[in-house]
């Protein structure tokens, strides 16, 4: 089974993991910005940590088969603090490196008027660029974020097809579907999706423009939880062309939109600087 994870926050993670992905049928990953667990107090940490998904990360990775890209922007939940407002003004230069390949994420948290704006001048950032755009939809009345986030894109002119509404459910996904938009599955132990419901979404709604993640970040994740979804779609009577639509061509088909995804794992990224990842 091969595997393609377009939504998951490898810097909350250990080494441990990437191996165990790998074992499971992991060959690429997107991972798209998001806040640290607290509070940045300023632009520059920002930009380390940008600087880290575009160096340290993929070179991590890349020990243990995975190819790495990822999505950079400033994320909804820090869109509110003036102190992270320069952020939008160093994008533009960050969006130009070639392993980006999608600005995100994107959209709500609160769903407040900063935000709005935020959202709406990424959108603008993403048009600029040629880039694809991957939306965070609200963890609290995610219904009404979902449709205001639709609204906000169909506003901004995007094309839906280069648009992926994320963290949707039951509730929400039939509204992207309608959309055109593509549409985001996290996959969690105890929150969001799982497995089972995941196959019933498949079931009525079908393959198509459908992806899958594990998100894995700083709460109760589990990176392997893209393989649980292969699994549970061949239990339930879909045959492997399925799994590897939903697993691996469309998260394929979405990113290639950037013109940068690159595929291979053959060999090791070169050597970052000032790494002691070898030392045994």
């Amino acid at each position: 089974m091969r595997i393609f994870d377009p939504h998951i926050h490898m810097t909350s993670r250990t080494t441990d993991d990437y191996q165990r992905m790998h074992a499971a049928g992991v060959r690429a990953v997107v991972e798209p910005a998001f806040w640290m667990g607290q509070p940045r107090t300023n632009v520059g940490s920002f930009l380390d940590y940008f600087d880290a998904l575009l160096g340290w990360e993929p070179y991590r990775a890349a020990q243990y088969g995975v190819r790495h890209h990822c999505a950079l922007a400033l994320n909804p939940k820090e869109a509110n603090d003036p102190r992270c407002a320069g952020v939008l003004a160093e994008l533009p230069r960050y969006l130009l490196k070639d392993s980006v390949v999608a600005v995100g994420e994107v959209g709500y948290d609160s769903m407040t008027a900063e935000e709005e704006r935020v959202f709406e001048a990424q959108l603008d950032l993403a048009r600029q660029n040629g880039l694809p755009v991957l939306v965070h939809t609200p963890h609290r009345d995610k219904a009404a974020g979902t449709r205001r986030s639709l609204d906000v894109v169909r506003a901004a002119g995007m094309a839906p097809e280069r648009v992926l509404i994320d963290h949707l459910n039951e509730m929400t996904v039939g509204m992207v579907a309608d959309s055109g938009c593509w549409m985001g599955f996290s996959i969690y132990p105890d929150t969001k999706m799982d497995p089972d419901r995941m196959v019933a979404v498949l079931r009525t709604y079908g393959t198509a423009r459908t992806l899958v993640n594990s998100a894995a970040d700083w709460g109760r994740s589990d990176p392997l939880k893209t393989r649980e979804v292969g699994d549970a779609m061949l239990k339930a009577g879909f045959g492997e062309d399925d799994v590897e639509q939903v697993l691996w061509r469309n998260p394929v088909a979405f990113y290639e939109q950037s013109g940068r995804l690159a595929l291979e794992t053959g060999s090791a990224a070169p050597d970052y600087a000032g790494n002691t990842i070898k030392r045994g």
